[in-house]
C-alpha cells in the first residue's frame, strides 16, 4: 500500500502505547497515510522526536493523550475527549503492553495481575469505549497487537502468553458482535521484533530465537506497521475476526 495514496484521509486513529517501538511505527504509518492521530501512552516523551511532535513536524494532525489503559474511568474520559475534539474515531490500535517475566513458582500475584490488566483488560476498556463511537458512525477498525507467544507459549511468560491468547479470543468475539455495525476487528501477532522490550533479552536467548526463525532475523517495527496500515484501510473491509502473523516463519517451538 502506498502512503502517498492518502488512503486514510479524513479518518481519526488512536494508537495506545504510541511512544515507542511498534506503537510508534504504527502511529507514524497511519499518520503518513492521512489519518489524524491520537498518540496515547502512559507517559509522554517530551522531546522533539516524540511521536506526535514528529508527525506535527511533517505537517500531520496529531496530539498526545496521557492514558493508563487499565484504568476504566480514564479510558472513558479520554475517548470522550477524542470524540469531541475530532468529531469521531475510526481506527483503534490496541498496542499498549508490558511484560513481567518469571517462572510459575516464583511469579508473584501482582506480576500476573498487572500484565493481564494492561495487555488484556486494557484492550477491552479501549475497545468498549471505541465501539460506542464507531457504532454511531456505522464504521470502524479495531486492531489488536497480539504475539507469537500466544500460540507457542514461552517459559517464564505464562502471564504474557495468557494475556495475548485472551486478546485473540477477544478479537474473534468482538468481530462477531460488531460486524453488523460495519466494524472489523482483527489481531496482528508479531514474532521477534527490534524494540526496546526485545533488546533487553540476553544475547544467548536472542540468538536461540533467531536460529528458530526461518528468515534468520528479527523483524522491524515498520514491517508490523505495514500490516496494521493495511487492516486499517479500505482494502481490508472484508477481513474480520482474524489473527495475522508477522514472524518470519516462526511457528514451532
Amino acid at each position: 500500500m502506498s502512503v502517498e495514496r492518502k488512503s486514510l484521509e479524513g479518518k481519526v486513529a488512536l494508537v495506545t502505547g504510541a511512544a515507542r517501538g511498534i506503537g510508534r511505527a504504527v502511529a507514524l504509518s497511519l499518520g503518513r497515510a492521512g489519518a489524524a492521530l491520537v498518540c496515547a501512552d502512559v507517559s509522554e516523551d517530551g522531546s522533539e522526536t516524540a511521536t506526535h511532535r514528529r508527525l506535527e513536524a511533517e505537517g500531520r494532525k496529531a496530539v498526545f493523550k496521557r492514558l493508563e489503559v487499565s484504568d476504566f474511568e480514564a479510558v472513558e474520559r479520554v475517548f470522550k475527549e477524542v470524540a469531541a475534539e475530532f468529531g469521531g474515531l475510526h481506527i483503534l490500535v490496541n498496542n499498549a503492553g508490558i511484560t513481567a517475566d518469571q517462572v510459575l513458582g516464583r511469579m508473584k500475584p501482582d506480576q500476573w495481575r498487572r500484565v493481564i490488566e494492561v495487555n488484556l483488560t486494557g484492550a477491552f476498556n479501549c475497545s468498549r469505549a471505541a465501539a460506542r463511537i464507531m457504532v454511531r458512525q456505522k464504521e470502524g477498525r479495531i486492531i489488536n497487537l497480539s504475539s507469537v507467544v500466544a500460540r507457542l507459549g514461552r517459559e517464564g511468560q505464562a502471564n504474557y502468553a495468557a494475556s495475548k491468547a485472551g486478546l485473540e479470543g477477544l478479537t474473534r468475539s468482538l468481530a462477531l458482535e460488531l460486524a453488523h455495525r460495519g466494524i472489523t476487528v482483527n489481531a496482528v501477532a508479531p514474532g521477534l521484533i527490534e524494540t526496546e522490550m526485545t533488546r533487553s533479552l540476553p544475547d544467548k536467548v536472542r540468538r536461540e530465537i533467531e536460529e528458530r526463525i526461518p528468515l534468520r532475523r528479527a523483524g522491524r517495527p515498520e514491517e508490523v506497521a505495514a500490516l496494521v496500515l493495511f487492516l486499517a484501510g479500505p482494502e481490508a473491509a472484508y477481513i474480520t475476526g482474524q489473527t495475522l502473523s508477522v514472524n518470519g516463519g516462526l511457528y514451532f517451538g
